[in-house]
């Protein structure tokens, strides 16, 4: 049996259908993306198996042809494969198909392949006949994203909401399981069971239904915590005369979010070059910090075919972009495929009903596309197709201040200018003006000071209840 240590990573073969309605680009770059799933999940790409077909195959996705070609690449040694793709199609009961899955199954210790990634959901009964047919374990799109999810998630909330998606998942498998191991027909009775005529796949999938309310119940309370959180920040922004300024990153994983939260807020969080580094809603205040006050908060990365139940667990999440006053659409220009991925993300921020809040499209990574020509041009490009968007590297100082003075016109835009008298017997209320209230000039005479102050109307009208106030000089 084969060991895997550090110096023996997983080896993994890549197999997808092209179907005559994907093109060849978006079907290129979807395999691409695949195999930096794999890739973050620490596999190594041995080989890649297309096949054009109008549909997929109702068995096993793929057609016979190919399924035997990724045998032979699996297992050259074996013989019988093709004899095996017969054994499957004959194969009625669950006993038989559980023996022809025995048999097929490849030497791990002489295998090319220790697995295979489809690059689409398959159902469960053709994920158990392709592996019956290949000889090693299959993987579709759905599981690869849910594994890296598992393997990431840290908080308590995103382990509970991978953890229901996962749980999802595997409940539909769990009868194709049950009867391919010839175990579909057992009862099971007496003390702890649930009845004569309860088979254990039905248990199997109460407790997993048991297990989601369970998950349901623990979200929940983490939700109405969360909510908490929330008015408390904004009942203390209220108490300082300011509103709640948020900004939410949002985009498509690896498109530098993380890089550019940690450029904006002076913070340190996990920056990584793989898919879903990030899958924690991270919350910290803009630095330099501004009037008002703008908290930014950087969100998991979304991804083409996102599973719907994922969507679903980590909508509480996503409802950090939902209820920000502004998103900041980040964008890889370096990437070619951009135009699916700006999509996706569109597509995402409708579903989680954020489809209506002000967004600025900001295309990073512009210091990896090429040399200096080739920044301009693509610079030019985008800003051509996309006037106001920013382009931009959150490596580069001079970008990040650019992105810095834009976020901060965006919550300026309606603030008011007042000159304000504080006398030298309300000193005690100057903490209170520069808290709440942006300085832009200050003199003073015999009675007192006079401050010219930019801020938020509630907060001006505030300070104009504690202290007489003269009208702007013209």
């Amino acid at each position: 049996m084969q060991t895997e240590t550090k110096d023996q990573p997983m080896r993994a073969v890549v197999a997808a259908v092209h179907l005559q309605s994907v093109n060849d680009i978006e079907f290129e770059a979807s395999l691409t993306e695949l195999r930096e799933l794999a890739k973050t999940l620490g596999y190594v790409v041995v080989g890649t198996f297309i096949q054009k077909r109008t549909n997929f195959d109702t068995a096993a996705y793929l057609g016979v042809g190919k399924r035997q070609e990724i045998r032979r690449f699996v297992d050259s040694d074996s013989a019988d494969f093709e004899a095996l793709e017969d054994d499957l199609s004959v194969a009625k009961s669950g006993a038989a198909k559980a023996k022809a899955a025995a048999q097929s199954a490849a030497d791990p210790d002489t295998r090319r392949a220790d697995i295979v990634l489809i690059d689409h959901e398959v159902s469960p009964s053709q994920a158990r006949n392709l592996e019956i047919a290949v000889g090693c374990e299959v993987m579709d799109r759905t599981m690869v994203i849910l594994e890296i999810f598992h393997r990431h998630a840290s908080s308590r909330a995103a382990r509970a909401q991978v953890e229901i998606a996962r749980l999802g998942y595997m409940s539909p498998r769990l009868r194709e399981a049950a009867k391919l191991a010839g175990s579909g027909g057992r009862q099971r009775s007496g003390s702890g069971g649930r009845g004569a005529g309860e088979t254990h796949a039905a248990l199997d999938r109460q407790k997993i239904r048991n297990r989601i309310a369970e998950l349901e119940v623990e979200i929940a309370a983490m939700d109405a915590e969360r909510q908490t959180q929330r008015a408390r920040r904004a009942n203390q922004a209220g108490e300082g005369g300011q509103g709640l300024a948020r900004v939410a990153l949002v985009g498509y994983t690896n498109a530098g979010k993380s890089t550019l939260m940690r450029a904006l807020t002076g913070s340190e969080v996990l920056v990584a070059n793989k898919l879903f580094a990030t899958l924690d809603t991270t919350v910290r205040a803009l630095h330099p910090e501004t009037v008002p006050r703008v908290l930014v908060s950087d969100t998991v990365g979304f991804i083409k075919n996102l599973p719907h139940d994922l969507v679903a667990s980590f909508k509480s999440t996503l409802e950090e972009a939902a209820e920000s006053s502004l998103l900041l659409h980040v964008i890889d220009a370096s990437d070619p495929g951009c135009e699916r991925q700006l999509a996706v993300t569109d597509t995402v921020l409708n579903d989680i009903g954020a489809g209506a809040v002000p967004r600025i499209r900001v295309f990073n990574k512009i210091d990896v596309v090429g040399d200096a020509r080739a920044e301009a041009e693509r610079e030019t490009a985008l800003h051509a197709q996309y006037p106001d968007c920013i382009v931009m590297s959150a490596r580069r100082e001079t970008d990040v201040a650019r992105m810095h003075a834009a976020i901060c016109a965006f919550f300026q835009r309606d603030l008011v200018e007042e000159e304000i008298f504080l006398p030298w017997s309300a000193q005690q209320l100057r903490g209170k003006i520069f808290a709440s209230c942006e300085v832009l000039e200050e003199r003073a005479d015999n009675n007192g000071a006079f401050l010219r102050v930019r801020g938020e109307s509630n907060a001006v009208e505030n300070l104009r209840k504690k202290l007489s106030v003269k009208p702007t000089s013209e």
